[in-house]
């Protein structure tokens, strides 16, 4: 059977931004209000999620930070060629 994980992101402009924003959760904002006050993808509108998905759905930075991370641990800032996006995995399967 194929793994799926879910997961939800913040998606930004710059390292920069994604880095305050990295902080601003790592010291106790909640991620979804994060991801609706900052998120420029239209999922930041739920929190950031992106619903299950398999490998090979997603870039491939972003599947690779993605399948690597621990449930509900915080990626550091991955760059794409949309932008720095900041991830966390809230379910696999």
């Amino acid at each position: 059977m194929t793994e799926e994980i879910r997961a939800s992101h913040i998606l930004v402009k710059t390292e920069e931004e994604a880095n305050k924003i990295y902080d601003e959760i790592f010291n106790g904002k909640d991620f979804a209000t994060a991801a609706s006050e900052y998120s420029e993808c239209p999922s930041g509108a739920n929190g950031g999620d992106l619903g299950f998905f398999s490998k090979g759905m997603m870039v491939k930075p972003f599947e690779d930070a993605a399948f690597a991370l621990k449930k509900y641990v915080l990626s550091k800032p991955v760059k794409t060629q949309f932008g720095w996006h900041l991830i966390i995995v809230t379910d696999k399967r």
